[in-house]
């Protein structure tokens, strides 16, 4: 875990270098293979990367650019997480339908779902 750490402290140096942080409190560790391989690994070895003063322990799930990614790629977390969450947003949009012409309201569900729902094809 040491190359790891000083790949992070460099990136850290770089990062300050062209004056931006590296937030540990945001940092996050996944460790990526198979469902099976992840699993038995997590059970063996407890890996930690340590940054300043704050310790980064591995995460079920790690978020990029809003994309939830799971330590074997699978996406099956990501669309339950959207798929909830649009559903609400969905479901809100029923109390201005109200306000709305057929076609204003069938535009605005389609700007809906191809921005948010569409978003990291």
């Amino acid at each position: 875990m040491n190359a790891l750490e000083q790949c992070v402290i460099a990136i850290g140096h770089w990062m300050s270098a062209n004056r931006l942080k590296l937030n540990a409190e945001k940092t996050e560790l996944m460790w990526t293979d198979t469902r099976y391989t992840v699993a038995s690994f997590l059970r063996l070895y407890d890996p930690t990367l340590t940054l300043g003063s704050s310790t980064v322990r591995t995460a079920d799930a790690v978020r990029v650019l809003g994309v939830l990614f799971t330590p074997d790629l699978a996406l099956a977390k990501h669309v339950t997480t959207v798929s909830a969450k649009r559903f609400f947003q969905l479901r809100q949009l029923c109390r201005v339908r109200r306000s709305l012409d057929r076609q204003s309201a069938a535009t605005l569900v389609h700007a809906f779902v191809t921005s948010r729902i569409d978003y990291s094809n």
